[in-house]
């Protein structure tokens, strides 16, 4: 199992909360973005800059990740992708995207998308709250112990 960061738009605080894991457990942890990223001195922790451009940090996740292995996104489209190639997907709320869940959050999302563009709807997700940070420390720490990491 390796962890894949969807780097661009991860909270710090959640990299934070990776950071201490991959050490923890010794795990290796790939953050992509096609900006620099940085992260702390470790033999477990890499940061991958790609190209810049709409979706290159996503597709090269999903070009690298293998069944079984984790990535952290918020972005659902690249979720669906990695659930799809039998991959986990773990958003920084600290929900676990399945193949039971994923239609639902792409409709979901795809509906927001249409009430923004129509004005219907303005804003983003509300700011990432110590219970969020809680969930995801929680749901990380449940699935590296699933997969003999804990």
């Amino acid at each position: 199992m390796r962890i894949w960061v969807d780097a661009d738009a991860c909270p710090s605080v959640i990299k934070d909360i990776l950071f201490r894991a991959a050490e923890r457990v010794g795990i290796e942890t790939t953050l992509v973005a096609n900006q620099p990223v940085r992260i702390p001195a470790s033999r477990y922790v890499k940061a991958l800059q790609v190209a810049a451009g709409f979706d290159v940090a996503d597709r090269h996740i999903l070009q690298a990740v293998r069944q079984g292995d984790l990535v952290v996104t918020a972005d659902i489209p690249l979720a669906a992708d990695v659930v799809a190639k039998g991959g986990m997907a773990l958003n920084p709320r600290g929900e676990l995207y399945t193949t039971e869940n994923i239609r639902e959050r792409l409709a979901m999302r795809n509906l927001a998308e249409e009430l923004r563009a129509t004005g219907t709807m303005t804003g983003g997700p509300s700011a990432l709250s110590k219970r969020d940070r809680q969930a995801f420390a929680n749901h990380l720490d449940r699935l590296l112990a699933r997969h003999g990491r804990a």
